[in-house]
């Protein structure tokens, strides 16, 4: 049998990843490099690590935090990628997809100014730091329409609404950029990874602080309709008034759609309450009677209200654990020191008394799935003397737990 062809690609963004996929599908042995501790970089890293496995599931190999030191020619023609790390990846052939940066030659000649990211800086009319000159597309900054802060975003949305407005106001118009929010998609191996606005590690690079975060599996349409795939949801919003800062959204069924009407009510400045409201399509084979997006504004907004105090992995010590999905679901994955008791018995246990726990144990944390799984114990679990909660991302591939802190 002859050997499958190796092939190295370096960069792990949208064209490597997109690369690597087509030459899985060619047949070819495939490695990707790169450089960063994930793909993807505009993700954050917990839904990164999503996609990371789903490729690698596929057959693209990751070598990951390590960058190319060298390339040497091998025996027979082939290439040895040496990595920074010492590491040496044979190859017949070598793709490099390492991104893009603006060539702002002629705008420094042109006594331009660039901005701190390396981008021509433009108003919001398009127009430089010379009037007579307007500049458009990527090789520009602009400004981040959630952040307020100076992007440079190579989209093609983008590039084409500030062609149009740089036209105008050469013809005379008044019309303005509103600013990116970097709304994206990638498509691999039939799924999709799709986001818009801020994600929560530009919000911390900016030391913005006052947000929020949850995550949802939701059903991509009604589940008892053939062919419903579930979505990996991440929503990032307000803490002081619930306006929609970003989402994130991975799945193989209409992820698309989801992070596009997201991306509107992004922009038209909407808040979790009115995605709770959001009146959507409908029909069993296209969505749910509670379309995805309207369980990010229902379960954001009880988070907010104080239905379900919040608390996520990184802050939950050595509290006690309370699982109650069922143990199918726990087939997927499940928190080694949790103590599992099903959604279908917990009401039945509350009943006559709270939780069994330990009088000195630390507060108990409940990992739940969806909607169903907080309601299910949150509601019970207050009229048994419980602060309660449910979990949200209830797994750990987004660690994000709900917390029920019992009296």
């Amino acid at each position: 049998m002859r050997p499958k062809t190796r092939a190295v690609v370096v960069g792990g963004g949208f064209i490597g990843l997109e690369t690597a996929e087509n030459l899985v599908h060619r047949g070819f042995d495939v490695t990707l490099v790169e450089m960063l501790d994930q793909v993807l970089a505009p993700l954050d890293r917990e839904m990164a690590r999503i996609v990371e496995g789903f490729v690698e599931r596929h057959g693209i190999r990751l070598a990951l935090n390590d960058g190319v030191a060298a390339f040497k020619q091998a025996a027979g023609g082939a290439i040895d990628v040496e990595t920074k790390s010492g590491k040496v990846h044979p190859a017949d052939v070598v793709i490099l997809s390492l991104g893009v940066r603006p060539d702002t030659t002629l705008a420094k000649m042109a006594g331009l100014t660039i901005g701190e990211r390396g981008g021509i800086r433009v108003d919001d009319q398009m127009r430089t730091t010379n009037p007579d000159i307007v500049a458009v597309g990527d090789a520009v900054e602009a400004k981040d329409a959630v952040t307020g802060q100076w992007a440079l975003i190579a989209l093609a949305g983008p590039a084409d609404r500030q062609g149009r407005i740089a036209a105008d106001v050469i013809a005379g118009g008044n019309s303005r950029f509103r600013g990116s929010q970097g709304t994206s998609i990638i498509g691999l191996f039939g799924a999709s990874a799709a986001w818009t606005g801020a994600s929560e590690k530009t919000l911390n690079r900016i030391g913005d602080t006052d947000y929020e975060k949850i995550y949802l599996y939701p059903n991509s349409h009604a589940g008892y309709y053939p062919g419903a795939k579930p979505i990996a949801m991440k929503v990032l919003f307000r803490k002081s008034d619930g306006r929609l800062l970003g989402a994130l959204a991975l799945g193989e069924d209409n992820v698309d759609k989801r992070i596009s009407a997201l991306a509107m009510a992004l922009q038209m400045g909407a808040t979790v309450y009115d995605l709770e409201e959001a009146e959507l399509c409908y029909a069993p084979q296209f969505g749910s009677a509670n379309d995805p997006v309207n369980f990010a504004g229902m379960v954001a907004a009880d988070v907010l209200r104080g239905d379900m105090p919040l608390s996520h992995w990184d802050s939950i010590g050595g509290a006690f654990v309370l699982d109650v999905r069922e143990p199918f679901e726990l087939a997927v994955e499940a928190h080694s020191g949790a103590v599992n008791i099903p959604i279908g018995q917990l009401r039945q246990r509350l009943r006559p008394a709270r939780l069994y726990r330990d009088a000195n144990s630390s507060p108990e944390w409940v990992q739940g799935e969806g909607r169903l799984g907080r309601h299910a114990v949150a509601r019970p679990q207050r009229r048994a003397r419980c602060e309660g909660s449910v979990g949200l991302g209830a797994s750990q591939m987004s660690h994000s737990w709900g917390r029920a802190m019992c009296r």
